[in-house]
């Protein structure tokens, strides 16, 4: 029997936990998939499957044996795709996530840009900011603020994720007080809310002398998005803490006036990167370097490196 064959049937049918749905999917017969899966298993000496009339259940040599077998069937799909890049160039798809706010900040020019240089790539993007597992999940690649030591994974820094406290003119003027780290509490605030942000403090940093500043008690507006409160401080509600990859066009173009701008501010648990993201157990393919490449140059042609 053929071995890769009988290999990508077992996954499948335990990704579905069903020989007939697997079959389906396969357009094969569920007495193949059977077959195939009783074959490794004579191979193996040991079950794979509990099986009972209603359901099939990985045991646990099942389970190690699924995570090599998705390992094998994975690599030899990059080999064949690397071998036809080589002899035809890069084409194929890519599957990234990354963060909603990335979306309109940058990452919609990367992909117009990306898509001219390589038009034989197709890109599928996907933007959330619930956390995706890499290992599981199918993404070739992810975007992802942080720090670079990420176990499981392989980060390479495209950018850099530095902090601007923003208003805009016609906020400042209004409120006619100056922003300093003894105002604060004088001014109006949007405030972004996340699991990985203290609820309590936020950091500044000036000539070597570090400052806790507390979180607004009652902020204007809070939210969980990103591009909701960027409007908001647009629109001259109140003051923001702003990433510069989002806020450098707004800034340059006088939309929003930098505040305690001899300030370094703590990115947090965000971390001072950006980065490309994927998996340690994955080569990186042609494409995918060719999209980090392409990210990384775009960010550092804008002092965002």
């Amino acid at each position: 029997m053929d071995k890769l064959g009988a290999l990508k049937m077992f996954v499948v049918t335990a990704q579905l936990g069903s020989f007939s749905r697997a079959a389906e999917q396969l357009g094969k017969t569920p007495s193949a998939l059977t077959k195939a899966v009783n074959h490794l298993e004579s191979e193996l000496g040991a079950r794979l499957f509990e099986r009972s009339t209603r359901r099939i259940l990985l045991t646990e040599i099942g389970r190690l044996y699924l995570e090599t077998a998705r390992q094998v069937l994975q690599r030899l799909d990059e080999a064949s795709e690397e071998i036809e890049q080589l002899q035809h160039g890069l084409r194929g798809s890519l599957k990234i996530t990354a963060p909603l706010a990335y979306g309109r900040a940058f990452l919609d020019q990367v992909c117009d840009g990306f898509l001219q240089q390589y038009p034989q790539i197709s890109l599928q993007v996907d933007l959330c900011d619930e956390f995706v597992n890499l290992l599981e999940s199918g993404y070739d690649l992810a975007l992802r603020e942080g720090h670079d030591d990420l176990p499981g994974l392989i980060a390479r820094v495209v950018g850099s994720n530095r902090l601007a406290l923003c208003g805009s003119p016609e906020y400042l003027a209004r409120k006619g007080v100056p922003v300093t780290p003894q105002t604060l509490d004088q001014h109006e605030w949007l405030l972004y809310r996340h699991p990985l942000l203290s609820r309590e403090f936020w950091w500044a940093e000036r000539d070597g002398q570090r400052l806790s500043l507390a979180q607004p008690a009652a902020p204007l507006l809070r939210s969980d998005n990103y591009d909701l409160l960027l409007a908001s401080a647009l629109s001259g509600r109140g003051l923001l803490h702003t990433p510069l990859w989002s806020a450098a066009p707004y800034i340059a173009d006088g939309r929003l006036v930098r505040v305690m701008a001899d300030y370094e501010i703590d990115p947090d648990s965000f971390g001072p990167h950006i980065l490309a993201v994927y998996p340690s157990h994955r080569r990186a393919t042609a494409k995918v370097v060719a999209f980090i490449d392409y990210i990384a140059e775009f960010l550092a042609e804008r002092g965002l490196n």
